[in-house]
């Protein structure tokens, strides 16, 4: 394959670097605001004395979610453990918030 090939076989997979780094910035940027209201719920909710159950099961289900591909990534275990413990910790308060409402 010449150079000339390969430069056609890249601009053909229609693969934009800048696009791929916007997108990557943007879900750093939204990591940054969902843990912010995250907090601001959390001390709302603590200050109104209202349970937390639905914030944590929807913010750790995010976290869960969010370490699988960078295990399928890297292969670290690590993140096998922050998936472990956040979806164990997600299902808990999943459960909570229902013995909540229905209990």
């Amino acid at each position: 394959m010449n150079k000339e090939e390969i430069l056609a076989k890249s601009r053909a997979e229609n693969n934009d670097e800048g696009v791929k780094n916007i997108e990557n910035e943007s879900i750093r940027i939204g990591f940054k605001a969902c843990s912010c209201v995250f907090i601001f719920i959390i001390l709302f909710n603590y200050f109104t004395g209202k349970d937390n159950y639905v914030p944590f099961a929807m913010f750790c289900a995010f976290a869960a979610a969010e370490s699988y591909p960078k295990y399928t990534f890297t292969r670290n275990k690590k993140y096998i453990f922050f998936i472990i413990i956040d979806a164990i910790a997600s299902i808990l308060s999943l459960l909570s918030y229902v013995e909540s409402v229905l209990g």
